[in-house]
């Protein structure tokens, strides 16, 4: 019946079916609706394949696809608004799994990193483990190290460890890196040595480029063209860097970085001694990139000279402070600025409180409380924030509300929070990585479990889960609401025994 439309009648005129479609490319889902009650040939008209697919790819839905893959679109636009809806939901209820990425043989938790549902985790005994989250893959395999000269005594602990998607970077305590490819394989592609211990690691989002910190000297390493690994860039700096992040996007040369107390440095190749800011006296407690801009906590003076401490945010092309906000008595301990949505920042200070901050404003959005300790570890997204503390509590809070919609706790610090539409990433590394008393010598594998630290992965796209793919150990079989706090089906052994 479509096809034999050639003109649409316009009240007293008739249209072309083409002129006619571009009108109706202004109307949205409503008025589309509205519009289909009017006749036959405006329903058809305004169910137009052309016109669904706008709307889908308008609201951020299967962007990779094209129109001919689906063959109903307003129907695909229905099932993605769904299903967001039902994940919101789960969400703010705490419906969903939980399952422990764990590591057995009795070494601790060193560090995690996370990139869009990979995990990377070093442990004590040297040793890089990787988890799929994606495809609920509870093998993590070993991501081999580069022999030590003779082979000889206990492997180094692993200080640092950072993933993007195509890369995954190592460092270790006696000051070697390792970099290893994730399509090619389980042997590392890179390795370089520094003679001093390793401060900072740093791996670009989305690109090839890693930078080390160690002594007063900061070191970038990427590939040229052909994939070899060089050198292109070695910066001499004044005092030891705190905190060194990498310049996501950037074209050409990476651009680096580095908090070394009180004085920010960007570190580029043509202009290698570049300071951003230094106040003396003021040390940075925090620091995070986006693509143009870098945002750093500065701990003040605080009441001798009545300045609270403050996040400075600043414009990576021109060099200049863009705004300052935060006025708080407490230390910002962590800030999130390059997964965070536009024009907004989140931060966690020692004074227990999660801020979240309007930068075209200048000022705080939102201020919420609910940590013992103070927060070191804080992502948000467009409603909702999660947020960890020295405690070892991980808060998921409304932002439109200011509220805390639920908790878990463990025993260490939460020094990772990572997640996306459906799933939660969260890691409690403990502080001390040698805990006295637990074991007589370092290496024992006895090691009570309560020291290692632990890795939570939650899932909330429940339906999507498929049930063969979950050991049925590993997944509670009871239906029913009462015993489980919040509806989630924990990681019980035996249920379905």
């Amino acid at each position: 019946f479509q096809n034999e439309i050639n003109e649409v009648p316009f009240f007293d005129v008739q249209l072309p079916y083409e002129l006619a479609l571009k009108i109706f490319q202004y109307l949205g889902k409503a008025e589309l609706g509205r519009c289909a009650q009017v006749s036959r040939t405006w329903k058809v008209l305004a169910e137009d394949e052309v016109l669904w697919y706008r709307l889908c790819q308008e609201e951020g839905y299967l962007l990779d696809m094209s129109i001919s893959d689906h063959s109903c679109w307003k129907l695909a636009l229905k099932n993605c608004r769904a299903r967001e809806h039902m994940l919101k939901t789960n969400w703010k209820n705490r419906v969903g799994a939980v399952s422990q990425l764990r590591y057995e043989p009795g070494r601790v938790l060193c560090d995690v990193h996370c990139c869009d549902g990979v995990v990377m985790a070093g442990y004590t005994s040297g040793e890089v483990r990787l988890w799929d989250t994606r495809t609920w893959d509870y093998t993590a395999p070993v991501l081999a190290a580069v022999a030590g000269p003779g082979g000889a005594g206990a492997p180094p602990h692993v200080s640092f460890v950072r993933i993007n998607s195509s890369l995954a970077v190592a460092a270790y305590e006696d000051g070697t890196v390792s970099v290893w490819s994730l399509l090619l394989g389980q042997e590392p592609i890179h390795h370089f040595q520094h003679n001093q211990h390793i401060q900072a690691l740093a791996l670009a989002p989305g690109g090839s480029a890693v930078a080390t910190a160690s002594g007063f000297q900061v070191k970038v390493e990427s590939p040229d063209d052909r994939g070899f690994w060089q050198t292109p860039a070695t910066f001499e700096i004044q005092k030891l860097v705190n905190f060194l992040n990498l310049v996501p996007d950037v074209t050409g040369s990476p651009v680096a970085v580095a908090a070394a107390e009180d004085i920010v440095y960007l570190l580029k190749a043509e202009d290698p001694g570049r300071i951003l800011h230094s106040v003396y006296g003021q040390p940075v407690t925090c620091l995070d990139v986006a693509a143009h801009e870098a945002a750093f906590g500065i701990k003040t003076f605080g009441w001798l000279l009545n300045e609270p401490n403050q996040i400075l945010l600043y414009n990576l092309e021109t060099n200049q402070c863009v705004t300052k906000v935060g006025s708080s008595i407490g230390d910002f301990s962590c800030v999130n600025l390059h997964s965070s949505p536009p024009n907004m920042l989140v931060a966690g200070n020692k004074d227990r409180r999660v801020r979240v901050f309007d930068l075209r404003r200048g000022e705080a959005a939102c201020s919420v409380y609910g940590h013992q300790l103070g927060v070191c570890a804080v992502r948000m997204d467009d409603w909702k924030m999660v947020s960890g503390g020295e405690e070892g509590l991980v808060c998921v809070w409304d932002q439109r509300m200011a509220a805390k919609l639920w908790e878990m706790h463990a025993r260490h610090p939460v020094r990772l929070v990572w997640f996306n539409s459906h799933s939660l990433i969260t890691a409690n590394i403990p502080e001390e990585k040698n805990p006295r008393g637990s074991s007589i010598t370092e290496d024992d594998p006895s090691l009570h479990r309560k020291y290692r630290g632990v890795i939570y992965s939650y899932e909330f796209s429940v339906d999507q889960l498929a049930v063969d793919s979950v050991l049925p150990i590993c997944r509670s079989s009871y239906d029913e609401l009462t015993g489980y706090n919040y509806n989630i089906g924990l990681a019980v052994p035996y249920d379905s025994i």
